[in-house]
């Protein structure tokens, strides 16, 4: 179940990666936010999940800046 959370989760955050860099969208689109907080929150807890540490504090972080980002002007 890990593998999948997790690669659910790597795949949106590549997904708004992908878009931002077709320029699809903008780094300030609701829709990119939410695929990297989303996608980043889903890394975090599938990586809690298997124990590795260093990216559930990637992913974490990663996770609360892109929270943060709804709340800049």
């Amino acid at each position: 179940m890990s593998d999948w959370i997790n690669g659910l989760g790597v795949t949106l955050i590549l997904i708004a990666f992908i878009l931002l860099t077709l320029k699809i969208i903008s780094s300030d689109s609701l829709y990119y936010k939410l695929l990297n907080m989303l996608g980043a929150g889903m890394a975090c807890y599938g990586a809690w999940l298997v124990g590795v540490w260093a990216f559930v504090v990637l992913e974490g972080v990663w996770c609360l800046v892109a929270f943060l980002s709804f709340f800049k002007k």
